[in-house]
């Protein structure tokens, strides 16, 4: 298969339209986390909804990723990618005109669609096209530019939130995926690879599919039910037998579009071991301590954005050249003390009580993101090429779907499992804190009810005047507690992932 220098003018337009589209994606997923308080608010969305909104979009990609790198594989990678971005645009459109949580919630799934397809195209079509020499720095590079217009997305996201313009996080999508579109058409050449079989798993896609959506359903009916209901056990039970299925079906297809096989090489599995346990916890923590910038410490969620600044210039900064050093001396070292350095930062910013908001910044969140941000800075570069050239060049856009998938996989899991331990720590906390109040039991439990909306509860109309500031200072601090247990879980799952890397990942990438 011809290949281009990353130089080129063939190098160069295919990295735009690559790099665009990504951006795309991810600046939407970045953003929206800043946007989720006004989003709630203004669709009036319950915390089990705020977290669906989420999962809606995850569980698609989850599902269709890896069907989206076999097919890009198998039709031609161009063609899947832009397929994507054209039904990307669509469900962009669609969320933006939205006018409930129900709604968003069908909408992102049609974004989550669109994502499948056009994710794991982008790095397969760089990964497959490059010379072998330079895809380490065109990754490097890709990781880089998408990283700074991506972590821009909160900035971004919240002056268009304090403007009231949520809803144009979903339109700017529009025009950047056109102008992918455009150049895609004009500019780039088809990649195809004639040696693979044309026949996608849709039996796999569906049984992931179904078996992350009752688990999650499982997972967020939990706070409101308790364990013992039978929609939760059963969700959760029928969750697991389903993802047993999706890994016989697997197993047995001819064509499977996660070959298990694959896993068989060492390093390929430790960097997707590494994926699950360093982006479950960087999502729940990026989601929470959003949430509690904005509806806990008095952030406005422009100021929200800007606090993950020191993060973008790291990732700027640093990003390029860690992929560079990695194709020198090996990954290895890289994503042991990375993922390492990631966790040690969330736990850092675990032990933020309540602040001064924006005044106290750089002594109470700063040094905490500035680590995390440091540590995802030697990751990211040398983990995507790592994944990349653990196999071989044919199944790159396999590769790039199992990896994507794994990531996104550990965002539903995240969501969901963080989101029902945060309502109930959150519970927790308000049932100790409220005891002294001279309230009815009624009125308690109408309280503790409003758990479930986390940073967003408010004190329910029943509760008499005198009593409602002390009752918004235990949302205030019942919150904090939760947020504090989840962020230092998150740590250890990033520092979990270094250990997976060390165990794992050997000096030289490429297994035989």
């Amino acid at each position: 298969m011809a290949t281009v220098a990353l130089k080129s003018a063939a190098g160069r337009w295919l990295m735009i339209p690559v790099i665009l589209a990504s951006a795309m994606a991810f600046i939407d997923s970045t953003a929206l986390n800043v946007v989720l308080p006004s989003l709630q608010q203004d669709l009036d969305a319950s915390g089990a909804e705020l977290f669906w909104i989420l999962n809606a979009y995850l569980l698609m990609l989850a599902a269709l990723i890896l069907i989206g790198g076999t097919m890009g594989d198998r039709l031609g990678r161009k063609k899947v990618f832009m397929a994507g971005i054209f039904v990307f645009i669509l469900g962009s459109a669609a969320c933006g005109l939205a006018g409930s949580a129900g709604l968003l919630i069908a909408f992102r799934i049609i974004q989550g669609i669109g994502g499948a397809f056009m994710i794991p195209g982008s790095l397969s079509l760089l990964s497959s096209s490059i010379h072998e020499k330079e895809r380490g720095r065109a990754i490097g590079t890709w990781s880089a530019v998408t990283t700074l217009v991506t972590m821009g997305g909160p900035v971004l996201g919240g002056a268009l939130a304090d403007a009231g313009l949520w809803r144009y996080i979903f339109f700017i999508n529009v025009p950047i995926g056109i102008i992918a579109l455009l150049l895609l058409w004009g500019k780039v050449k088809e990649n195809l690879d004639n040696s693979t079989p044309q026949r996608p798993d849709f039996a796999g896609a569906i049984l992931i599919a179904l078996g992350l959506a009752v688990l999650t359903f499982g997972f967020l009916r939990m706070p409101e039910l308790g364990f013992r209901h039978p929609q939760v056990y059963l969700s959760l039970v029928a969750g697991v037998l389903l993802l047993v299925a999706f890994v016989v079906a697997e197993k047995k297809s001819p064509y499977p579009m996660m070959p298990l096989n694959l896993f068989a090489n060492l390093t390929f599995s430790g960097a997707n071991l590494l994926t699950f346990f360093l982006y479950a916890g960087l999502g729940a923590g990026m989601l929470f301590l959003s949430l509690n910038l904005v509806q806990v410490q008095g952030y406005n969620q422009l100021q929200s954005g800007l606090t993950f600044l020191p993060f973008t210039v790291l990732m700027i900064v640093i990003a390029r050249f860690a992929g560079s050093l990695a194709d020198k001396y090996g990954p290895r070292l890289f994503l042991v003390a990375g993922p390492c350095i990631a966790g040690i930062g969330l736990l850092m910013l675990s032990f933020v009580k309540q602040t001064d908001g924006p005044a106290s910044y750089w002594t109470t969140f700063f040094p905490g993101i500035a680590v995390l941000g440091l540590g995802m800075s030697f990751t990211v570069a040398p983990l995507t090429a790592t994944v990349m050239t653990a196999l071989s060049d044919r199944l790159s856009g396999t590769a790039s779907g199992i990896n994507n998938a794994i990531t996104r996989i550990a965002g539903v899991f995240a969501n969901a499992i963080f989101g029902a331990l945060a309502v109930l720590l959150f519970a927790a906390s308000l049932q100790r804190d409220i005891q002294s109040l001279p309230v009815s039991e009624k009125e308690r439990q109408e309280i503790v009810a409003q758990a479930v909306n986390l940073g967003n509860a408010k004190a329910p109309a029943a509760i008499g005047a005198g009593h409602r500031e002390a009752v918004m200072k235990a949302y205030h601090l019942g919150f904090i507690d939760a947020y504090g247990k989840i962020m230092r879980i998150s740590g250890m799952l990033g520092i979990l992932g270094g250990l997976m890397a060390l165990v794992f990942i050997r000096p030289k990438a490429r297994e035989k």
